[in-house]
């Protein structure tokens, strides 16, 4: 079984360095045992080819200097020669004219029978390896005449002893490797752990909160892409959370204006010093308003992603929520000295759709755009439809591909560089804070992610009036 830390009770784990070493001695145990059995079977063939070589020779030998006459009994050459190659470990067996197979060595014999010296001819050769009683026997015949002739019989013992030699030197040459192969994954694991561990080091860091500290890159190509990747994120989680801070600062400032104004009136209120009870309840409900709505925002703007987030999807004909949105406006917009407009095409323009979060996202845009535009100036909310080519201008009314719902306004518009960032959070409260009149930054950031649940998408673009578009797109 596995061990477990004692501190977190998860599996412990092998380190790099080990595993590497395990696996350089695993292989190398490997090669040298394929390599040594593969050698073995080798040398012993090789071994054997030459011991048969010699063998023939031998009997090439004998059989130039015996003739038919020199095989009897009382030949001398024959029995000297038969003296000499027994001092060799070989036995000559003799076949003679009407007496058969002389008997020696009942293996021999049986060695020499078996590979066909009885039915040698004169002058032919048989040269063959025979097995007998597990035993493996060279033999090298040769016929000298007429149903005679004689063969050297030689048991392979020789290429047993080369064998265990071999299997000597590849018992040392696989301790040799393992030591080497044990050495070499050391200095590998060492090597590719020091850099890994460093990233290890920089990743805890940051698990702490540090957002200074990069990982080395350097090491093999996997390795130094790892220490790239935990840098890279140490840069996006830095940069994440510097937005983080200037959002929660950005609304930090939304929820201080209507809290000031709600604790004064109610203070004066308490104090029974207010001129005008009435006005000070209408402040204090107007800002209290103002807090929830913005509360609402940031509680939808937080869940909008999770899979419990609400729709209520119904077919609905688009022209209605937009003059339902439009009554609203065009008294704020008269009242602040905007003109307001409404374009709305001649037919129905019906889509499936969340009509309530449909209206929560026209009423952001609207509010936004009022904000921005001066008096005199115009704010436009239209309707329309986009063909193939999914193209927003002023809506076209031919084709069907999309539905599109446009709010414009007059005001000083945004920098070219600010339309692709106008939907992130707080980066154009940031930026236009003190400059002009600026909101909370939740807003469009969720619009954009309203529209994007109901399957759209909201662009921002300079408009024809002079200022911003924010133009969404549905399926029809």
């Amino acid at each position: 079984m596995m061990a477990l830390d004692r501190v977190s009770g998860e599996p412990r784990r092998g380190s790099l360095a080990t595993r590497i070493v395990l696996a350089c001695v695993a292989v190398a145990g490997i090669a040298v045992l394929v390599a040594g059995v593969v050698m073995a079977g080798l040398a012993r063939r090789s071994a054997q080819n030459v011991l048969q070589d010699s063998l023939s020779a031998q009997a090439d030998v004998i059989a130039s200097q015996v003739d038919e006459r020199g095989l009897g009994s009382r030949a001398v050459g024959l029995g000297r020669v038969a003296e000499v190659v027994r001092g060799q470990g070989i036995v000559v067996v003799i076949l003679l004219p009407r007496r058969g197979i002389q008997p020696t060595d009942q293996r021999s014999t049986q060695a020499a029978t078996t590979a066909g010296l009885n039915d040698i001819a004169s002058t032919q050769r048989i040269s063959s390896t025979v097995s007998v009683d597990g035993t493996d026997y060279l033999v090298e015949a040769r016929g000298i005449g007429p149903s005679s002739g004689f063969a050297l019989v030689e048991p392979v013992r020789m290429a047993s002893d080369t064998q265990r030699i071999l299997i000597r030197n590849i018992l040392f040459a696989l301790g040799a490797g393992l030591l080497v192969a044990a050495l070499a994954g050391a200095l590998l694991g060492r090597l590719l752990g020091r850099p890994l561990r460093r990233t290890a080091d920089v990743a805890a860091a940051m698990r702490q909160g540090r957002r200074d500290l990069r990982a080395p890159v350097e090491g093999p190509a996997e390795v130094a892409e790892v220490a790239q990747a935990v840098n890279e994120l140490s840069i996006a989680l830095q940069h994440s959370e510097e937005r983080q801070r200037e959002f929660l600062l950005s609304v930090s400032h939304e929820l201080r204006t209507p809290l000031t104004a709600v604790h004064g009136f109610a203070e004066s209120l308490a104090d029974g010093v207010a001129t005008d009870p009435r006005h000070a309840g209408q402040v204090i409900q107007q800002e209290s308003q103002r807090l929830e709505r913005l509360v609402t925002d940031l509680l939808d703007l937080a869940r909008i992603g999770a899979d419990q987030f609400h729709l209520d999807l119904a077919r609905v004909d688009l022209r209605e929520t937009l003059t339902a949105c439009a009554e609203v406006w065009r008294v704020r917009c008269e009242r602040q000295g905007v003109h307001f407009r409404l374009d709305l095409p001649p037919t129905p323009a019906v889509v499936t759709t969340d009509p309530r979060r449909i209206r929560q996202v026209l009423d952001g845009l609207a509010e936004n755009a009022l904000r921005a535009t001066p008096p005199h100036a115009n704010l436009t909310m239209s309707l329309g439809y986009a063909g193939p080519s999914n193209q927003a201008g002023p809506p076209s009314h031919s084709g069907a591909g999309a539905v599109v719902i446009q709010v414009r306004d007059g005001g000083p518009g945004l920098a070219p560089e600010d339309y692709a960032v106008a939907f992130e959070r707080g980066v154009l409260n940031q930026k236009y804070r003190g400059r002009r009149p600026v909101g909370s930054g939740i807003g469009l950031a969720l619009a954009h992610g309203l529209i994007t649940r109901l399957g759209g998408t909201l662009t921002a673009a300079p408009a024809p009036e002079g200022g911003a578009a924010f133009t969404i797109h549905l399926p029809t």
